[in-house]
């Protein structure tokens, strides 16, 4: 059975997706999903996503790790679905989907590449030493760091996500550096198991985690440089709770075609 599928970038976050609606793929397979994610030996991508009917929303979206399993939410994977949403005429300038930690609005521009997608609230930060853990649809251990361009992000987010704390479930590692009136994050994501060029639940992470250190509230704007580009969080903070939280960035089709599964 061949499928038809595209190829999506957010800032160097890359996901191969599938229009799924007619439930023609099943997508429970991890050895198939690992496979098309193989930069050698398959498609290649960061994750694989399946845009579904869903009553009650636009669309829903479906995640899994290049690992092949399925995942917690996904930022740049989520702006990523509704670029290509969009692109198959399902929507047009907004939409309400649903992912796996619950619905998400999100805008599009007219130009179809650069989409502000809002995250689940937080209200909750916890400390692991001088780092910050918290979950913006995703788990994220957040920690500042210095000379981070030089840093060996694989081998030090390899470690501490696989210490004795959080070996069984997981956690995304974030590496933050600022940078100007903003930060510079590289992240080594669980699932993934390596560094990526971006992480969009990570560079909310992150946003959230440095207004709780730098004792900010009200409406804050975070601009942030990842490896693949640069990304922007936008939220509110009163002091005990984030809301109104948007991720923005681009979201650009790489390429599409047929593979064999």
């Amino acid at each position: 059975m061949k499928i038809h599928f595209y190829k999506y970038q957010g800032a160097g976050n890359d996901f191969i997706l599938a229009d799924n609606r007619n439930n023609e793929v099943d997508h429970r397979n991890p050895a198939l999903i690992s496979r098309l994610c193989d930069r050698r030996f398959g498609i290649g991508g960061d994750g694989a996503l399946f845009l579904q009917n869903c009553d009650g929303y636009d669309f829903e979206m479906v995640y899994y790790n290049a690992d092949g399993r399925p995942s917690s939410m996904c930022g740049n994977g989520g702006r990523c679905i509704v670029a290509f949403a969009k692109h198959l005429g399902i929507i047009d300038a907004e939409t309400t989907f649903l992912a796996v930690d619950g619905p998400h609005y999100a805008k599009i521009s007219a130009s179809g590449d650069w989409v502000s997608l809002q995250m689940i609230d937080v209200d909750t930060i916890s400390a692991d030493g001088e780092a910050y853990v918290l979950n913006t649809g995703s788990p994220h251990y957040v920690t500042l760091t210095e000379d981070l361009k030089d840093k060996d992000v694989y081998s030090d987010g390899y470690a501490i996500r696989n210490n004795d704390t959080y070996r069984a479930e997981g956690i995304n590692i974030n590496f933050v550096e600022q940078n100007g009136t903003g930060y510079f994050v590289r992240t080594f994501e669980r699932g993934v198991e390596d560094e990526t060029y971006a992480c969009g639940t990570g560079v909310t992470a992150v946003a959230l985690a440095m207004a709780r250190h730098n004792h900010q509230s009200g409406l804050i704007d975070t601009p942030i440089k990842v490896l693949g580009g640069d990304l922007n969080i936008r939220f509110n903070y009163d002091g005990e709770k984030f809301t109104h939280i948007f991720l923005e960035g681009p979201a650009v089709m790489v390429f599409e075609g047929e593979v064999e599964i």
